[in-house]
């Protein structure tokens, strides 16, 4: 491949790497030039782009990574359709992730211009969540490089996902005089939620007095009827012949490993009777808080066994997180701040759905829909709110009139969504770890709905993307974390944030926020059903 400055008159087939007028017609980066491509730019007076021009044996960076993700050995994992030389990879079951580091290595030794990145191993994941991508970084590489990988993946396996397996769990809880029954309580209902992610339950559960005769027995009874028994302590284990592991092998199990190199987690037993796993649980593992407890679960539940050699491997990565009820904490660190994520209101369209009027100016509750929309971003807990401009601006900014907006022109609003997204990311300030991009012709979107949108940004560390959802279909908005601004920059057209929300390889958080995550207001008819009036007012070229 050729990268660089090509002659329009030996651009034929050439891949743009820059948008480029030509004339009328807007050429985005990443298109292919066609002859009459090239006979628009000569018209236009256009004498040279810069273009990746390929050579005879090339693949363009979506046939590459299409080839790739296809020769990859993996099971119960699902291909997405190329985009931007990126293939995603999505769990097809909820299950455990496996991978294979040697093959994921060599693959990424062959050359820097072909990626592939997973998830963790043993990563617990849901149906439908991205494990793996593959990325291709120029436009276009040889094809001998396809081949090499190709011939990388068959050493075996690449990755997979373990299924769940749905468990009957017994739960045993030991008492000691003082131990409240809310606490057992709230222990049943966290266990139920852990238990949640591979659709296993508890069955039964017993509360017998903290001592080795009577767990056995609770151990014994509930082995009968379950998969798996879970038995959490009134005290802490604190050796190999306190009263957990002593009650598993007293009631004819065995004990295999009493302890973990994982923290929180430490305090964890692992044992089994007539086949069945038996396992003394920390005392952290009533938090709902990730442990090592969960890392021994999840294996389990996808059937894997638990070696001792295994769990004592645990340890490169096993210090997860500082406990806050430590008595000494080992470290103390400051909490972190929830990141600062600022509102992009799109307000440049032309309401062409529409008609006659402009439908940001159109009436609810005798209010601009523009202004209404204002006022529940500015009410939603953004740290700022910049509203983007276009067609009739000045009427526009005039509706917004005495809100605390930051107003910006997108002279370029006739070329579609993208212009304006791009303008909106281009204004805001360094300190924003995310976008959270509203569309202003969406009335019933309110301010909690929007600080939902925030708070599950927050829970995320402002790495993940948060879309709004309504019956488990996307809507609007949307929060893009900073990672992906420079993606925004590759969209070209009538193409909003979806294209990156679908192809960006990070974790997609979903919040249900009822129909008014679908609801827009294009044509007079949904705009009247939705409330609204449009005055009878001509249109200005804005």
């Amino acid at each position: 491949m050729r990268f660089g400055a090509v002659p329009v008159c030996e651009a034929e087939g050439a891949i743009l790497a820059h948008a480029t007028m030509a004339g009328e017609k807007r050429l985005r980066k990443a298109h292919r030039l066609t002859a009459q491509d090239v006979r628009l730019l000569e018209e236009a007076g256009v004498r040279e782009v810069i273009a990746a021009v390929l050579a005879p044996g090339d693949l363009d960076e979506d046939a590459a990574a299409a080839r790739i993700a296809a020769a990859l050995r993996v099971a119960t994992v699902e291909a997405r359709a190329p985009a931007t030389g990126r293939v995603n990879l999505h769990a097809a079951e909820a299950g455990l992730f496996r991978v294979d580091k040697q093959i994921v290595d060599a693959v990424n030794r062959i050359d820097p211009a072909i990626t592939l990145a997973t998830l963790e191993p043993f990563a617990a994941v849901e149906a439908g969540q991205m494990v793996a991508t593959v990325k291709i970084i120029p436009f276009a590489v040889p094809e001998n490089l396809v081949v090499q990988v190709e011939t990388a993946c068959t050493a075996g396996e690449a990755f997979s996902v373990r299924p769940f397996v749905p468990r009957r769990i017994g739960l045993v809880q030991t008492v000691l005089p003082g131990v409240k029954p809310s606490v057992l309580d709230k222990t049943a209902r966290i266990t139920e939620a852990r238990l949640a992610r591979s659709a296993s339950r508890v069955t039964a559960e017993v509360r017998p007095p903290h001592e080795e005769e009577g767990v056995a027995r609770a151990i014994a009874d509930q082995a009968r009827d379950s998969d798996m028994v879970l038995v959490f302590g009134a005290s802490a284990v604190c050796d190999e012949d306190d009263v957990i592991p002593a009650a598993i092998r007293r009631a004819g199990g065995k004990v295999s490993r009493v302890g973990m190199p994982v923290d929180p987690g430490n305090l964890l037993v692992i044992g089994s009777l007539g086949g069945k796993p038996v396992l003394g649980a920390p005392g952290c593992a009533r938090s709902p808080k990730p442990n090592g407890f969960d890392w021994v679960l999840d294996r389990l539940m996808a059937g894997l066994e638990v070696t001792h050699e295994e769990v004592g491997a645990m340890g490169v990565g096993g210090l997860l997180v500082e406990i806050p009820t430590r008595p000494q904490p080992r470290e103390v660190t400051p909490k972190r701040a929830s990141p600062k994520v600022w509102a992009v209101l799109l307000a440049a369209g032309r309401s062409r759905r529409m008609g006659i009027g402009n439908k940001l100016m159109a009436e609810f509750d005798g209010k601009p829909l523009v202004r209404r929309v204002a006022e529940q971003v500015t009410g939603g807990g953004a740290a700022g709110v910049v509203v983007v401009l276009g067609h009739e601006a000045e009427r526009v900014s005039a509706a917004l009139s005495g809100l605390a907006v930051k107003e910006v022109q997108n002279p370029d609003f006739r070329s579609g969504l993208a212009s304006s997204l791009k303008a909106g990311i281009h204004a805001l300030p360094p300190s924003a770890a995310g976008a959270l991009v509203v569309l202003g012709d969406m009335p019933e979107v309110t301010a909690e709905d929007f600080n939902r949108l925030l708070a599950a940004f927050s829970k995320a560390g402002g790495e993940a993307i948060v879309r709004a959802t309504h019956g488990g279909k996307r809507g609007n908005p949307v929060i893009l974390p900073r990672t992906l601004f420079a993606e925004v920059e590759r969209l070209e057209g009538d193409t909003g944030a979806r294209q990156i929300v679908e192809s960006a390889p990070l974790e997609v958080v979903d919040v249900e926020l009822g129909p008014a995550a679908s609801l827009d207001v294009d044509t007079p008819e949904a705009l009247h059903a939705a409330g609204g009036t449009l005055k009878a007012e001509s249109s200005k070229s804005g």
